[in-house]
């Protein structure tokens, strides 16, 4: 009924079962990339790790990227719609360099994320706009609070995570990282620096099913002894991979 008549044309009008398609549209547009990512906190590390999908043999894969400093300390990975991406992060940039203009340091990460977060629920409620079909992660290294790790989607919600994942294998991805935590907080498994890149690769590899090479995914992180975020090279994401075939 609710389609039939329409509710899914305007992205303010409610319908009778209190949904809002235009948004839920959104949402949507991030997990059928068919672009899967995890963001993982360690004990003072965050590592991002996506697939990276060339699309076309002509391009240069080195201008085709998820990851993205927003300031030095401050990075994000995007999963959904790349121009919708680069926008929204052109956004945090300014956003950022209007806060350090005017306070004099650098933007907090979870005041970042929450700026965006509000553009995005912003783009929820007028009908000239649309929301962006993306969903972001934000780290940063905190002197007080340590490693943070953020996340905004498409309806305007952020939060803070210990792990957490976005696009087509989302649900599984989120299942596998709900393990690896409760090995970090039983102490299982002490999660220093190589052994979180390395557990983000690993799940990622094992929900997708697939053996990676350095060139099939990206790999972006914060930690103490590295405070600029920092995109790793496809050597070091080789050494990387081979200790995870050697540790299986």
């Amino acid at each position: 009924m609710s389609r039939q008549s329409g509710y899914d044309r305007h992205i303010t009008i409610f319908s009778p079962e209190g949904r809002l398609y235009q948004v839920e549209y959104a949402t949507h547009a991030v997990k059928s990339n068919g672009v899967t990512s995890v963001g993982l906190k360690g004990e003072d590390t965050v590592v991002f790790a996506t697939q990276k999908k060339v699309s076309e043999k002509l391009m240069d894969p080195e201008c085709v990227t998820s990851m993205y400093q927003i300031t030095p300390h401050i990075g994000c990975c995007l999963t959904g719609m790349v121009p919708d991406g680069k926008a929204l992060v052109m956004r945090a940039r300014q956003i950022a360099s209007k806060f350090l203009g005017e306070f004099g340091y650098e933007i907090p990460v979870h005041f970042l994320s929450l700026k965006v977060a509000n553009i995005a629920q912003v783009y929820t409620q007028h009908a000239y706009m649309r929301p962006y079909g993306v969903t972001a992660f934000f780290c940063s290294i905190d002197d007080e609070k340590g490693a943070q790790l953020f996340k905004a989607d498409p309806t305007g919600f952020f939060m803070g995570f210990k792990a957490t994942s976005a696009g087509h294998k989302e649900d599984d991805a989120n299942n596998g990282l709900e393990k690896l935590v409760r090995k970090y907080a039983s102490g299982e498994v002490r999660a220093d620096e190589n052994r979180t890149i390395e557990d983000a690769i690993n799940c990622l590899q094992t929900v997708l099913g697939l053996d990676f090479k350095s060139s099939d995914c990206e790999v972006a992180l914060v930690s103490k002894s590295r405070k600029r975020f920092t995109k790793l090279t496809t050597e070091e994401i080789d050494v990387h991979l081979n200790n995870i075939a050697e540790r299986d």
